[in-house]
């Protein structure tokens, strides 16, 4: 359990932060970049449930497991995986957690009107903001990849495929925001020219 009583430490003052292992990093270190890029697109999430109507509830849920899921994640990026028991394995992201995004990808997907172009991101503003979720997490996942080439750095492997997979829901979701795909507005390749 978390306990928060004071927020402020004062023991970032020098510019480094603490991982879960007590371990004390510089705040600009790719580790830290890739749970504070996944802490954004949380945030984003969190802007797009806000502006959802109550009638999207479905999604709002979806979304809302997605926000707790990426606490997870960011957990799991903050305590190196040196392959070591945890004393408390909630603290990595599991397989599990991706197969239930693929699976509610596939449940938002069979209610979408079939792509026929590329799409623009717009449309609703709740679908505008997924797809800003969807671009934030993109690059969380290029974060973390250049932190898994790093020999002396580990990441578990679920956190990749999540962070791949949801990249996928968040774009599912957005067309699903944009009334299942119907206020989607699509590439015209060379339109302007």
């Amino acid at each position: 359990m978390v306990l928060l009583n004071k927020v402020y430490t004062r023991s970032g003052d020098d510019g480094t932060t603490a991982l879960g292992t007590g371990e004390r990093i510089n705040k600009d270190n790719l580790r830290i970049r890739a749970y504070g890029t996944i802490d954004e697109t949380n945030c984003a999430i969190g802007i797009a449930t806000a502006v959802l109507t109550k009638n999207e509830q479905e999604l709002i849920c979806m979304l809302q497991r997605v926000q707790n899921d990426l606490f997870d994640v960011g957990a799991d990026l903050c305590i190196p995986d040196r392959r070591e028991e945890l004393s408390n394995e909630s603290l990595r992201v599991t397989a599990a957690q991706v197969v239930k995004l693929e699976s509610d990808i596939d449940k938002l997907n069979k209610k979408l009107k079939p792509l026929t172009s590329f799409i623009l991101p717009g449309g609703t503003l709740a679908s505008s903001t997924l797809h800003q979720a969807r671009t934030v997490c993109r690059r969380a996942e290029r974060e973390i990849v250049s932190l898994i080439s790093i020999k002396s750095e580990n990441v578990s492997k679920d956190v990749l495929k999540y962070v791949n997979r949801l990249s996928d829901f968040l774009f599912v979701a957005a067309r699903f925001a944009n009334g299942c795909g119907e206020k989607d507005i699509l590439w015209i390749p060379g339109h302007n020219r």
